[in-house]
């Protein structure tokens, strides 16, 4: 366990957005002192606690996911496996810190959606969607297959969702794929994949241990549209309108006081999300896993580290950084819509390089360029890999400014980009068919469901549209690695075809 390596990911990744809001902070839109303390405070509880809970999960949360994976696969028992991984999918997901703030971030903002219960609805997509992904895994169901028709059925789903939600449940679909959920997912489905692999074993093109975190992102979209069709039906039957977004004034007070204030809300959420995970564990020590003491103890304190990292994270996210990343966003809003031209350019220019640079910070971002590095056999390069995706993430945060200030419809950019996603599924090799629907999460991690989202949202406020107008960033950002990876997949392929001739 290296804690200084692990806070140097975590202060790659906040420092550069921290730097950029100090500059626009001191000159183009002034913050007050008092605003300006508690982001610097703020950010540095979201470094400590991020540093602290990726601790958390190496020592404590990863080896169980590979443990469970690998001894529920031995017993070949496929109704034991499919729903234990349901649970594990449902337990996992209410302790993910973005599913945390993206559904405070909601609850703010409507006067029907229950924080708690909008969790348990994308944790009961997520574990739906994980065992459907192991089930594929067991099986060797062709994993384009399986994506279609799930994506099929998602958007006429959505069709039907109310149109205010419709933004936030594609955003759930980024935000559960954080630091939590991905690495348990994916130990899982190594674990199951490995054990698979010693077995008989059907071919199929894609079997691999990649698709599942992709599989599994697709639940929670599908849980909230339901959810929102649920609300609007209550609404109907009620005469009001329940499922209804409304604009909310967001007060900002600028007192220090605000981070103790909140402190026993966040206190009390964190210990209702990690007390099921333990509970869990129990249950998994005791009938399945059987571990040594040395590893239990290892195991513990890997979720007391969880504990401490997530709630300075929410901390500091809730009482200092997503503050900051609003009033930014109002302020730049505000100045777009009272005196166009070079403002606007300049909020959507703000936008697209806090996309860049987020990107690039993004620690899992580097894990996955060395994935495609080494499965490419080095034809596809790290920084032809990064520059890919810095620039597709930038677009994206940049088209959802555009989007805001125009009022343009979220179906006019996510139709299409998923489609093209799906397309090139029939032309892009499985492999990296499997990593890029993956890694759709990896690079709307923690800062983009904090920062990035409460500073679109922030710009929404100035303008006549609804607030909600701005959920759908994380959504974008997430569709980004499904195009980018799979055409860098095709030119893989090229050049492999270009060298055996």
């Amino acid at each position: 366990m290296n804690i200084f390596e692990k806070f140097k990911e975590t202060l790659y990744s906040v420092l550069p957005i921290m730097a950029i809001v100090l500059i626009l902070s001191m000159t183009a839109v002034p913050f007050s002192a008092g605003l300006i303390l508690r982001f610097l405070l703020g950010g540095l509880m979201v470094i400590i606690g991020l540093t602290f809970f990726l601790i958390g999960v190496d020592i404590g949360i990863l080896p169980i996911g590979e443990r469970s994976g690998a001894a529920l696969t031995s017993k070949r028992n496929l109704k034991l496996l499919l729903s234990v991984s349901f649970i594990i999918g449902f337990m996992i997901t209410i302790a993910e810190p973005d599913v945390q703030v993206l559904a405070t971030q909601i609850g703010n903002l409507s006067t029907s959606v229950n924080k708690w219960s909008l969790v348990i609805m994308i944790a009961l997509g997520v574990g739906s969607f994980v065992t459907l992904g192991l089930c594929r895994t067991v099986l060797s169901l062709r994993l384009r297959g399986v994506l279609i028709v799930s994506y099929l059925a998602l958007f006429t789903l959505a069709f039907f969702c109310p149109e205010n939600l419709q933004g936030a449940a594609f955003d759930a679909g980024g935000a559960t794929t954080g630091p939590m959920t991905v690495p348990f997912i994916m130990a899982l489905g190594m674990g199951v994949a490995s054990v698979r692999a010693g077995g008989e074993k059907k071919g199929s093109e894609d079997d691999s241990a990649f698709g599942l975190t992709g599989i599994a992102s697709i639940g929670p979209i599908a849980a909230v549209c339901f959810y929102g069709i649920i609300l609007n039906m209550y609404s109907s039957q009620n005469g009001n309108d329940a499922a209804n977004m409304t604009e909310a004034t967001h007060s900002l007070p600028e007192g220090m006081g605000v981070f103790m204030s909140i402190l026993p809300t966040i206190l009390g959420d964190v210990f209702k999300s990690l007390l099921p995970l333990l509970v869990m564990f129990i249950f998994f020590q005791i009938f399945l896993l059987k571990m040594p003491p040395v590893q239990l103890r290892k195991m513990f304190n890997g979720v007391v580290y969880c504990f401490v990292g997530l709630v300075l994270f929410l901390l500091g996210a809730e009482g200092g950084f997503m503050p900051a990343g609003q009033k930014l966003g109002e302020s730049l809003g505000m100045l777009a819509s009272c005196k166009g031209g070079f403002w606007i350019f300049l909020v959507v220019a703000v936008a697209f390089v806090f996309g860049a640079i987020t990107v690039c910070a993004e620690p899992a971002v580097w894990v996955l360029t060395q994935q495609v590095e080494e499965a490419s056999g080095g034809a596809i390069k790290r920084k032809i890999m990064l520059t890919s995706l810095s620039l597709g993430v930038a677009l994206s945060i940049g088209l959802s400014i555009l989007k805001i200030i125009h009022g343009f419809s979220l179906w006019y950019i996510l139709i299409p980009g998923y489609a093209l996603a799906l397309i090139l599924t029939f032309f892009c090799p499985p492999l990296f068919t499997g990593i890029a629907f993956d890694s759709g999460g990896v690079a709307s991690g923690p800062m983009t469901s904090t920062f990035i989202l409460s500073f679109t949202l922030g710009c929404a406020s100035s303008y006549s549209f609804a607030e909600t107008n701005a959920f759908g960033v994380i959504a974008l950002v997430a569709m980004t690695p499904l195009i980018a990876i799979q055409i860098l997949g095709i030119i893989f392929k090229l050049k492999t075809k270009e060298a055996a001739t």
